[in-house]
């Protein structure tokens, strides 16, 4: 194997195991910097630095079962994909800030068919997250994460 890729692969199995559903891709530029281990977006002066990763990700209250029991309470298949039976995975970054809010969300990959809007929907509904932290220290960090939808038979 690529000898330069194996650090790469061993941080991207390390932050799929401490983390249930997240698909992020970090798209790094030169401007971007790595403060305490964790890798910082440039903000504008005033703004609140935003971490795409950090020493404890942000977490929806309750974890992996909680979140799903809030899909299966909260999602409402849009018609339009029921009738053509589109499956498939939507993706949707934003922010959970210091306090665990939802900023800012949109759809990094989506399905049409209203199932966009669905998981825009769902998000925007969530309950505060546990903030995600950085020394200890809460911080914003951006979220990227799949929203399954399956049309059954």
């Amino acid at each position: 194997m690529y000898p330069k890729l194996l650090p790469l692969l061993a941080l991207l199995l390390l932050r799929t195991s401490f983390s249930w559903a997240q698909a992020e891709t970090v798209a790094l530029t030169e401007s971007s910097q790595t403060v305490a281990g964790a890798t910082v977006a440039p903000a504008p002066a005033g703004a609140p630095t935003v971490y795409h990763a950090a020493d404890e990700m942000p977490a929806f209250p309750g974890g992996t079962e909680a979140f799903q029991k809030f899909l299966r309470k909260e999602l409402k298949y849009p018609d339009d994909a029921l009738r053509r039976g589109i499956s498939g995975r939507v993706f949707i970054r934003f922010i959970v800030t210091d306090e665990g809010r939802i900023r800012d969300a949109e759809i990094v990959k989506g399905l049409g068919s209203g199932l966009d809007e669905e998981a825009l929907r769902l998000v925007r509904i969530m309950p505060w997250w546990t903030p995600g932290r950085v020394n200890g220290q809460p911080v914003w960090v951006s979220y990227t994460m799949p929203i399954v939808f399956r049309a059954l038979d």
